[in-house]
């Protein structure tokens, strides 16, 4: 009996003890405001040029809206087992997951997608002295560099060359944000240097049915694949990092879509990103420089391709110890070949400022303009090409 007693109290020891050595942690932020937006949108050939400007209670202009978990659990050893899921929230919206696109054309949301929009969500390994591992839906190299050298910290408003968002919360169109299906990997800093890596793969093969049924399929291949590579440098107060990756989309329409400077991937294209960044910190001020790429060629033809490439530069300090502020300023030209070969050249601009409340409640203000020159309207280059856009917002950002 004393021996199953002292059984029984040694087991209960050990589950409370494996218990203690894991923890879950929830966190978050919601962002809202006054948001307003100024457009100059181009001509087409079914409507002439036109002006559209838009004044709302808005969400997301500085960081957007999230709500997320993350965990670790210590396995021994100095390995460690991690997991993060986290979701974007549409505080305004009906539904804090979003709502229908009735509700988007009535100007009641943001979110035309309904339902909880996954932002990132894997499960990894790490190891004391090597680095770690993770799969699932997780931010691309270029990204999580990008988050490290912009002086707007990507937020969601127009006027930067780097993160070119509208307001709205969606991704950027300079480089895919992230992706899924995706093994990542990361070294630990070794003598100032920080290697990652990442690898997507989704494919499908099937073969063709039922030819004389309107849902017959044309049977083939249906792939979607990609690859990254990043490389981070920290020396005192400097911290440079190059990166690179590579989308490759593949299947049996025979038609190339390859649209450049949106957050549309296309269709039968290699989608080849580059980003080299850098800051420097002054002490009263930190400096900001930063360079992107992303050319998108046809797979079945390797002449027809559209390009946008950029720089920028920009500051941030502390004016006091709770009003900080940043500023940016770039440059950057569409390219392509193939559908009239046009060209276009752009410049943003951005201003704005923090007033810390507290380490987790701000007020903000921020400003933002984009213009665009006249070229041939085409959909190799993005919509709103010829065109340009301001856009202000105030608001409060709470982070938990």
């Amino acid at each position: 009996m004393k021996k199953s007693l002292f059984a029984i109290a040694a087991v209960t020891a050990f589950a409370g003890a494996a218990q203690a050595q894991s923890s879950v942690t929830v966190y978050g932020i919601l962002d809202v405001g006054y948001v307003g937006t100024n457009l100059r949108l181009p001509a087409t050939s079914t409507a002439g040029a036109y002006k559209q400007s838009s004044n709302t209670l808005g969400q997301s202009a500085e960081s957007t809206s999230r709500l997320g978990f993350k965990g670790t659990e210590d396995l021994g050893g100095g390995t460690n087992a991690f997991f993060t899921a986290e979701f974007q929230l549409y505080p305004q919206d009906g539904s804090l997951s979003g709502s229908a696109l009735s509700s988007v054309t009535t100007g009641t949301s943001a979110n035309s997608y309904g339902g909880l929009q996954n932002r990132q969500t894997f499960v990894g390994l790490s190891k004391k002295g090597i680095g770690q591992a993770a799969i699932g839906t997780q931010y691309t190299p270029i990204h999580v560099a990008v988050g490290k050298t912009d002086p707007g910290q990507q937020n969601n408003m127009v006027g930067s060359v780097i993160y070119p968002a509208n307001g709205s919360g969606t991704t950027t169109g300079a480089y895919t944000v992230r992706s899924n299906n995706a093994v990542t990997a990361q070294t630990e800093v070794m003598a100032g240097f920080q290697a990652s890596a990442m690898y997507a793969i989704n494919n499908q093969d099937r073969t063709q049915y039922d030819t004389n049924s309107t849902a017959a399929s044309a049977g083939g291949n249906t792939n979607n694949t990609g690859w990254g590579l990043g490389l981070n440098y920290g020396w005192n107060k400097l911290f440079a990092t190059a990166n690179y990756q590579s989308f490759k989309s593949e299947n049996n329409t025979g038609v190339a879509s390859i649209p450049a400077g949106s957050a549309n991937y296309g269709s039968n294209v290699t989608d080849n990103q580059t980003y080299v960044g850098a800051t420097y910190d002054f002490g009263i001020l930190k400096a900001y420089a930063g360079w992107v790429n992303r050319k998108a060629t046809s797979a079945l033809d390797s002449n027809n391709f559209a390009k946008r490439s950029g720089q920028q530069i920009g500051v941030r300090s502390f004016i006091t110890p709770t009003i900080e502020g940043w500023a940016n300023i770039g440059n950057g030209r569409y390219t392509s070949f193939g559908a009239g070969s046009p060209t276009s050249n752009f410049n943003s601009w951005q201003l704005g400022t923090n007033y810390l409340l507290s380490k987790r409640t701000n007020l903000y203000a921020i400003y933002g303009s984009t213009s665009t020159s006249s070229s041939t309207t085409t959909p190799l280059l993005p919509s709103g090409t010829s065109a340009g856009a301001s856009q202000y917002a105030v608001g409060v950002r709470h982070t938990f």
